[in-house]
């Protein structure tokens, strides 16, 4: 499965639309995350033109966006035999160990998951904490807090592994 990530688009706010060249970056994705910090549902419709769109509610989201059945704080999907979990803030330090604990609630789901998609922080991660593959694609708008082109992620799922890719815009 060919997955486009995104987070942190603060539109309108920091940047008046997408960059173009998301869609053809994320041309041929069969579904698109996006880690929250949206601000307004016109961002999920464009992205939608592309693939279907999930979305983990940001932490600046509010009023149309929490309305939007697209968005919510935590999506556990099963990909490809994979659990992925979408979320915007990711504790930290990585409790790895206590999910495996099952003491660390994120949600209502404490199944370990093999992949966390992320965002809030404005800055790209790609980093494996005991088999867990922690994923957060920057931000188109805003990487490293600061306007202007940035980062998004392809995620590739196979049965047997995941592999990703940050792609400057």
């Amino acid at each position: 499965m060919h997955i486009g990530l995104l987070s942190d688009t603060h539109i309108p706010g920091d940047a008046s639309e997408l960059p173009h060249s998301i869609k053809h970056v994320f041309d041929g994705v069969d579904l698109i995350l996006h880690a929250g910090d949206i601000y307004t549902s016109a961002v999920l419709d464009e992205l939608s033109a592309i693939a279907p769109v999930l979305a983990a509610r940001g932490d600046d989201d509010s009023g149309e966006v929490l309305r939007d059945e697209r968005v919510k704080w935590k999506h556990v999907l099963k990909l490809e035999n994979h659990t992925v979990w979408l979320i915007h803030e990711m504790p930290y330090p990585y409790p790895v160990a206590s999910w495996r604990a099952g003491t660390l609630r994120v949600g209502s789901d404490y199944n370990v998951p093999d992949i966390v998609v992320f965002g809030h922080d404005h800055c790209t991660i790609v980093e494996r904490h005991d088999r867990v593959l922690m994923v957060n694609p920057g931000s188109p708008t805003f990487l490293n807090y600061r306007c202007g082109p940035g980062t998004v992620a392809l995620l590739d799922i196979m049965s047997s592994e995941a592999q990703v890719r940050i792609v400057e815009l």
